[in-house]
């Protein structure tokens, strides 16, 4: 570096003016801009009126930001920033970087007003990608991205929604992997809120199921891409309880291999029948023939109670909502507590297994067990919902996805107590998910500590008590 670039930018640290972007606390390092010397908003260094200033700049401030020293490296991202704001014309660096300093001056920050102001930055920079590179689509998931995951108050789901759609409909398929898990779970809110026809969210589910095998099988962004596609399939089961919405070949590509794998479990010939022909399967197809022949051949045929033999057809053919509706004609029909139980446990679980409206599950579940005294199966039943929940209340993986653990290990511990033909299922279920809850920084991280009470949001709302992942 010459001696004359150096004193310059020294002499940036003691300057009283500020460059030409926003700054709205003395929180923030201060830093002074080049007296005089001003460049365009997209200028890059070959157009700056004093480039070897900015290039030194550059270079100094990114040793710093690569060590994560944000103090000495943002007064020098200033004198970069104001003197070639778009740095070669080539990259977004000097964009990305302030909106890099602008997040954490955000999380340090205790005052809302400073907050909002920082995010008002954040955002006028997304505004300058998309002003010198013309990066629309990026840009639109990028602000949509924030929008879900960091500065939730700050615009409607509707608003972040139709963010995502842009940024989808300008990049097509070559949308980012970013964008997929928050626009997945918008898509399948939107769709159950009646926000957006049946016709748009078959639309959007076919696309980001093509991007996500499209990305699985590029090779590039591997852990991205394993973290979306175990979050994604997951929480489009939701449309699996829309009847239409999918058809029949993709229950057969979903559950044929299910049938394959134990050809002759009669609960499994029962489900994958049923999937089937609620997927629209014609009864004179090979698979539904197939199923048929080994029902027949292995699975005892029982008489339906007359109250509830209607249903039970109903259930065997895949008319789930019929069943639904029939069941509870079989619960009203009889006096017996122990038939009244069976039936509505048997609701619940459709509304669980093919429906997916796991609320109307768990009521239906509770009702069973106002049946039935000391009875662990509902309890079982609704600690599978919970566990279920990871997708549904969060992004598949962190803190809001894992917390869904305890409440589903109370009522696991619950079934066990009140009933001991329930303990062995119990406890498998428990040695399972128990490695899925928080780890121990985790919760220190968020000041909470382990045997705390814990109130668990999403549709569960059920206050529970913190405890560690088992190694």
């Amino acid at each position: 570096m010459k001696p004359s670039a150096i004193m310059i930018i020294i002499a940036c640290f003691f300057l009283a003016c500020t460059p030409k972007i926003k700054e709205t606390t003395s929180a923030v390092p201060a830093a002074a801009p080049i007296a005089n010397k001003v460049v365009g908003p997209c200028g890059k260094f070959s157009e700056s009126p004093d480039q070897e200033t900015a290039m030194n700049a550059h270079v100094i401030y990114r040793d710093y930001l690569r060590n994560e020293n944000y103090r000495e490296a943002f007064p020098l991202w200033k004198v970069a920033y104001q003197l070639a704001p778009a740095a070669d014309g080539k990259r977004n660096t000097h964009y990305a970087d302030g909106i890099r300093f602008y997040e954490n001056f955000y999380a340090k920050a205790t005052d809302e007003a400073k907050k909002e102001s920082y995010v008002d930055t954040i955002f006028m920079l997304y505004d300058r990608i998309e002003e010198c590179y013309g990066e629309k689509g990026y840009v639109a998931g990028l602000k949509a991205f924030d929008l879900y995951y960091k500065y939730k108050n700050r615009a409607s789901q509707d608003e972040i929604f139709n963010l995502f759609q842009k940024s989808i409909e300008i990049d097509g398929d070559s949308a980012n992997f970013f964008i997929l898990n928050p626009f997945t779970d918008l898509l399948v809110r939107r769709y159950f809120d009646q926000k957006i026809s049946l016709n748009q969210a078959q639309r959007y589910d076919a696309f980001v199921r093509e991007r996500l095998s499209q990305g699985l099988s590029s090779g590039d962004n591997k852990e991205q891409w394993q973290i979306i596609n175990e979050y994604v399939p997951q929480r489009l089961e939701a449309f699996e309880g829309v009847k239409g919405f999918y058809d029949c070949n993709y229950y057969k590509e979903k559950y044929w291999s299910a049938f394959e794998a134990d050809s002759t479990n009669c609960d499994v010939i029962g489900e994958v029948y049923g999937k089937l022909r609620w997927g629209g399967c014609d009864t004179a197809s090979a698979e539904l023939v197939t199923l048929l022949k080994q029902g027949k051949k292995h699975c005892i045929s029982e008489t339906a109670p007359s109250e509830s033999k209607l249903a039970y057809n109903a259930l065997r053919e895949g008319n789930y909502e019929e069943a639904i509706e029939l069941f509870k004609e079989a619960v009203s029909a009889t006096d017996d507590s122990d038939k009244k139980a069976n039936y509505l446990l048997l609701i619940s679980k459709i509304y669980y297994r093919d429906l997916k409206n796991f609320p109307q599950s768990r009521k239906f579940a509770l009702e069973a067990a106002n049946f039935k005294a000391n009875w662990g199966e509902p309890y079982l039943l609704i600690g599978r919902l919970y566990a279920s929940s990871g997708p549904l209340c969060g992004p598949g993986r962190g803190w809001d996805s894992q917390i869904v653990v305890w409440p589903a290990i109370d009522k696991w511990n619950y079934a066990k107590r009140i009933d001991p033909d329930a303990a062995a299922e119990a406890n498998r279920m428990i040695n399972t998910y128990a490695q899925y809850m928080p780890d121990k920084e985790d919760i220190f991280q968020r000041t909470l500590k382990e045997g705390q009470s814990f109130r668990v949001g999403c549709w569960i709302q059920e206050t529970t008590t913190i405890r560690p992942a088992r190694n």
